[in-house]
């Protein structure tokens, strides 16, 4: 019963017993598991329930049509092979049934040696995909590094660079665009370090408000202030014997750099409101999406800071950087989200496969993996087709896109550009300000002025903004 189970699957609806049978005798092998019904609607159910690789349906057949059973079909699940079979030929209806999703169109009476070596043919494909599947899933295993998935020569360099400074670093500055990973290669170094059992914090520094960043950071002790009710540990302090990761460390303002400065020199931090100093014994990451070298020369980020965070700096790829990763990174996440879904999904289709490499990935990993979760969770069959991808990838958008932009102010651009990024990350202001390089504030400014602005259109206007 086993091998059963394993085996490929072959489903023939025919309302014609005689050809069911005739089919059947003709490819009738091993380690293939024939299906079969007289009725459409039974054939679908079938399907449905054991969801075989191939599909042979005939065209003409009472209360369900092989065209419509075709769609059906390509709908739940577009990874199936379908060949349709007529003994009415007709070069629109073949063209019809392949634009539908069809991979052939066979004319009656059937040619079965044409037939048995066109389904063979298929068959291998269905192994070959199947035997991919499998070897996908052991390079992923193999391929895995600390949470990372990769075997382009990129980002193996950026494995060894971290094997390599993990062992001995006290500071490192992680840098590289919004969703490459930056965190992950933060977790990396301290699992990797001397200081892998003591405590890994996490601060991000773009959240932090300026009026409570020094009490964050080093803590308070009751009475500093109103409300300070008890004493308070700051993250240098959480973080003793292992590991400070200070996220988006260019967002911090000059006064922050500095103070930040005197804790990496001195190694002691002093709790607001206290004249004691506490020795501290941390590593300290930073991590960010924005040239620094470049803010040093504009007077942005203290030279003094930068040339200490940078003594080891580890750069992070983009996605388009690495597109060699692709297969594995979208297998991973596709079995990933089925799992978490639990849902039968096994895959992409090639057309999908197709559209995603074409894309350039503005959110890196982060947009893949929030595309593929997304996908996962919107497709009603197994495999993830091109109505199942987001407005930015299934080409939605283009009518929209082929505006003429050189008409629109500055203004415009900003605020569409706004709307499209809050759209793409499902309306996570948090995240949208990550990408855009700017504040949740700011975030909040603009769209408090988009709002302001469409309160003063005509009401059409205003009904076409709430959609």
């Amino acid at each position: 019963m086993g091998e059963k189970n394993h085996a490929l699957k072959l489903l023939v609806i025919d309302d014609s017993p005689r050809n069911l049978e005739l089919i059947t005798g003709a490819l009738a092998q091993n380690g293939l598991q024939i299906l079969t019904a007289s009725d459409p609607e039974a054939g679908f159910e079938i399907f449905l329930r054991t969801r075989p690789q191939i599909v042979v349906i005939d065209l003409i057949m009472p209360k369900v049509s092989g065209m419509e059973l075709l769609e059906r079909i390509a709908a739940i699940d577009p990874g199936t092979d379908v060949i349709l079979m007529t003994g009415q030929y007709s070069p629109e209806t073949a063209v019809e049934a392949i634009q539908k999703g069809a991979c052939d169109y066979l004319t009656k009476p059937l040619d079965l040696d044409k037939m048995r070596h066109r389904i063979n043919s298929l068959l291998k494909d269905a192994e070959s995909r199947r035997r991919a599947v499998q070897l996908d899933r052991e390079l992923i295993d193999t391929f895995q590094f600390e949470g990372m998935i990769g075997r382009s020569p990129v980002i193996l360099e950026t494995f060894a660079r971290i094997r390599r400074v993990a062992p001995h670093y006290q500071t490192v500055l992680v840098s590289g665009a919004t969703g490459t990973g930056k965190e992950l290669v933060a977790r990396a170094l301290h699992h990797l370090s001397p200081r892998a059992s003591g405590p890994f914090v996490v601060c991000n520094c773009s959240a932090l408000v300026e009026t409570l960043l020094e009490s964050e950071l080093f803590g308070y002790v009751r009475g500093a202030f109103t409300g300070a009710n008890q004493d308070k540990v700051g993250i240098f302090e959480q973080a003793n014997g292992g590991t400070v990761f200070l996220d988006e460390i260019g967002e911090l303002s000059l006064p922050a750099q500095a103070k930040l400065l005197r804790v990496l020199q001195q190694r002691e931090v002093q709790r607001v409101g206290s004249p004691v100093s506490h020795t501290v014994d941390v590593r300290v990451i930073g991590a960010t999406n924005r040239q620094l070298r470049t803010m040093v020369a504009e007077g942005g980020f203290r030279d003094d800071l930068y040339y200490r965070l940078s003594m080891v700096e580890i750069p992070v790829p983009r996605l388009i950087d690495r597109k060699e990763d692709f297969p594995l990174l979208q297998k991973y996440f596709v079995e990933r989200f089925a799992k978490q879904y639990d849902k039968p999904v096994r895959g992409i289709t090639r057309r999908a496969q197709l559209l995603m490499a074409e894309y350039s990935w503005p959110g890196n990993i982060r947009e893949l993996e929030n595309v593929i979760g997304n996908a996962a969770m919107m497709t009603q069959g197994n495999t993830i087709d091109v109505s199942d991808l987001p407005a930015p990838l299934n080409g939605v958008a283009i009518e929209e896109d082929a505006e003429d932009q050189a008409l629109l102010s500055l203004q415009e651009v900003q605020n569409r550009h706004l709307r499209k990024v809050l759209e793409r990350v499902n309306g996570n202001k948090a995240r949208a300000a990550e990408i855009l390089g700017i504040s949740r504030t700011t975030i909040y400014e603009m769209l408090a002025k988009i709002n302001a602005s469409k309160s003063g259109d005509s009401g059409t206007k205003a009904a076409g903004a709430a959609r």
